[in-house]
């Protein structure tokens, strides 16, 4: 059985090429997993399939505590280093494949996801020049002539990485290129009790850092297949930002006119998915539009449900 490098030991030194003594990597590729192995294997093939014009690049698995074996994986993939950060949470993951790689320059990608064509040197152009980028992220629709409900609301509004770097300030770390210079002046991603990606994003914009959006930058992430799951997702996210709410001191009435507005969003965005490009076919738009109203009446409910009620550490082991 092949053993995982725990973060406790010094991690050897491999990458995309078998040799130690070869020249250092241009591109550190950091995936953190989790008890999702032949989606991770999809992901390493989509990465190992590509190149840099000059150089190589490193490939780091970080394992945050799988029940899974991930035996088979190492085996099929001897070049990438497999390490392993029992204490919950992928920032804390991430972190670890950071301080163990061994280039200028760091690129993130999540192990459910598909690298598309020419991400390796998209992500290297990009933190080479300087930039900290988020790339776009495509939901990978197994039929897109007849999508689940919670396939056309995702494929509108799951990643809306434009809209999340212009306004928000901060990429999905699904999909995120930087120069290890930038991490090092911003710091580490945060623990399991955050949104890791939106603080990191956050600091980062306080600390002066642009952050860019690269269309060309391309990940396809795996749409979440029903409603349930839908809401699983918007629960840990809600126990962030209610955590969020009460630490920064907020009074209490934001978060009920949050809900309202939540409530009432749908009326105003349901024409997103009725007019996307990405959601072809009456029956695709009529059930994305469905699921939209059902997911925000959901979310404003549990909104309500938090504030009467707040929760305990949910959120902070949500991943396993």
């Amino acid at each position: 059985m092949m053993a995982l490098v725990p973060a406790t030991e010094e991690p050897a030194a491999s990458g995309v090429t078998a040799s130690a003594a070869g020249p250092a990597p241009q591109l550190s590729v950091i995936i953190p997993h989790l008890n999702t192995p032949d989606l991770l294997a999809r992901c390493l093939d989509s990465l190992l399939a590509q190149s840099l014009p000059a150089g190589r690049f490193e490939v780091i698995v970080v394992d945050n505590g799988s029940r899974v074996p991930l035996d088979a994986v190492m085996e099929r993939f001897p070049t990438v280093r497999f390490m392993l950060e029992p204490r919950p949470g992928p920032g804390l993951a991430r972190n670890l494949g950071v301080a163990a790689s061994g280039s200028a320059c760091l690129a993130f990608i999540d192990a459910d996801c598909i690298a598309g064509p020419g991400w390796i040197a998209a992500a290297h152009a990009a933190a080479a020049a300087g930039s900290i980028a988020g790339g776009r992220i495509r939901i990978a629709v197994a039929n897109p002539a007849h999508m689940s409900g919670a396939e056309a609301f995702e494929c509108v509004f799951g990643f809306r990485q434009a809209e999340y770097i212009a306004r928000k300030h901060f990429s999905v770390t699904a999909n995120l290129a930087m120069p290890r210079a930038a991490f090092e002046e911003v710091g580490p991603f945060g623990d399991i009790h955050i949104a890791e990606d939106l603080d990191w994003g956050r600091r980062a914009h306080r600390a002066g850092k642009a952050l860019t959006y690269l269309p060309d930058m391309l990940v396809f992430h795996p749409p979440r297949p029903d409603l349930p799951a839908l809401k699983r997702k918007f629960d840990r996210l809600l126990e962030h930002d209610w955590r969020e709410h009460v630490q920064s001191g907020r009074r209490g009435w934001r978060w009920w006119a949050r809900a309202a507005a939540m409530a009432l969003s749908p009326l105003l965005d349901w024409g997103r998915i009725a007019l996307s490009p990405e959601v072809e076919g009456l029956g695709n738009r009529w059930r994305g539009i469905a699921t939209l109203f059902a997911i925000r009446w959901y979310r404003a409910r549990r909104m309500a449900t938090i504030a009467a009620a707040p929760p305990s550490a949910g959120a902070m082991m949500w991943n396993r």
